[in-house]
């Protein structure tokens, strides 16, 4: 479910749709997932956004996603 929202959120930020790639790490000791997100170096400014703050709101939604889901996340951006 949440690597969908990931995809989904990522796929509408981006001009080269092909390039998104979501990888997920198996949880931590922790029970932290990591969420790789993976754009085109084009796209990449698009998906950060300026001071980071389109990164920022990508990573609340995928946690408030988390937290109906119970889990423990985190957003990667490669």
């Amino acid at each position: 479910m949440l690597k969908e929202l990931l995809t989904t959120i990522a796929t509408a930020l981006v001009e080269d749709k092909s390039a998104v790639v979501v990888t997920v790490d198996e949880p931590n000791e922790e029970g932290v997932v990591v969420y790789h997100l993976h754009v085109g170096a084009d796209d990449m400014g698009r998906v950060i956004g300026k001071q980071g703050r389109i990164a920022k709101s990508i990573r609340t939604v995928m946690r408030a996603g988390a937290v109906r889901a119970n889990e423990k996340i985190s957003v990667e951006i490669d």
